[in-house]
């Protein structure tokens, strides 16, 4: 009988221990899909809060933030402060000119520089090396030019004046009127100008070439001197001459100056009428005064009461 109890109490026991297990099998999945939840939870929450520190970052205290350089972009004409950079056709005829612009004026991939000054007069020309022209290679007509005309700069219709270039074709300039200026014709084509343009083609080329051109006035765009300087073969040159006939200028040189005529008031006078300080000596000043030309010569009356300072026999003259 007392067996049978005790195997009746343990069967109790084991069923009470299986149900306990049953129960907290059970409990176990809603704690798993609360502690999912909570997970959920904080995961959405750390990213709030991920998005909010990208969106406002946080500064460290006695920190300076870096600055931010603004860059801009340099304007394609930064080689030419003051001037307007601008592109003409190296065959445009027309004779306008704009004030305060630098323009490339050398054919092909030379670099030749012209500038022009309010007034829209060219005054400057610039080039650090000249590169002759080569019919070789180079589209040239049979006259030896790049184009067929020059720019007609507002005084090349006068008869006496050329359509001169400040570089010439031979020198590789185009023909726009940023290398045309109206130049004597006499000037171009035999004067200085062309023994210029002659010597650079005979070194084959020249450099650090700069041409000054100056005006009478800032109305005419007809120049009144030009100056030119480079540098051939290791020698610096200087070219400076005037916009003039040089034929004109050569012959004015060359014509023998008119000697003055001889008083040939030889006689006798009253020098107390000439000497009108009574010292005895005739100033010219007094002479001239009295109404004698000058000069005196030896054999006039008066000359004895000159001075004749380099004794050539005249005074005054």
């Amino acid at each position: 009988m007392i067996k049978k109890m005790n195997a009746l109490f343990l069967l109790l026991i084991l069923l009470f221990m299986v149900g306990c297990t049953d129960v907290e099998e059970v409990a176990k999945p809603e704690e798993k899909l609360e502690q999912k939840q909570t997970n959920v939870e904080l995961v959405k929450e750390n990213t709030n809060k991920l998005e909010v520190e990208k969106k406002e970052p946080t500064k460290e205290v006695g920190k300076k933030e870096p600055r931010v350089k603004e860059t801009t972009a340099k304007p394609k004409n930064d080689r030419f402060p003051g001037y307007k950079l601008i592109t003409v056709d190296g065959g445009d005829t027309s004779g306008y000119r704009q004030p305060k612009v630098v323009v490339d004026i050398g054919f092909g991939n030379r670099e030749y520089w012209a500038f022009t000054n309010e007034h829209g007069q060219l005054v400057r020309v610039v080039a650090s090396k000249i590169v002759l022209q080569d019919d070789k290679t180079e589209p040239v007509t049979s006259s030896g030019r790049y184009y067929n005309d020059e720019a007609k700069v507002p005084g090349v219709e006068s008869a006496n004046l050329d359509e001169g270039h400040i570089i010439a074709d031979s020198l590789g300039g185009v023909s726009n009127a940023y290398n045309i200026t109206p130049q004597n014709a006499t000037l171009n084509r035999h004067g200085d100008q062309a023994y210029m343009e002659y010597a650079i083609r005979q070194a084959g080329g020249a450099t650090n070439f700069e041409a000054i051109i100056t005006y009478p006035n800032t109305k005419t765009q007809t120049p009144s001197r030009y100056k030119y300087t480079y540098n051939l073969k290791g020698n610096v040159i200087v070219d400076t001459f005037n916009n003039v006939n040089p034929d004109e200028v050569n012959k004015s040189l060359n014509k023998p100056k008119p000697q003055p005529k001889p008083n040939t008031n030889t006689g006798s006078g009253n020098l107390s009428s000439v000497d009108t300080n009574g010292n005895g000596q005739v100033t010219i000043q007094e002479a001239k005064a009295a109404g004698f030309k000058m000069p005196i010569t030896r054999d006039h009356w008066l000359y004895k009461y000159m001075r004749d300072n380099d004794h050539d026999g005249l005074v005054g003259e």
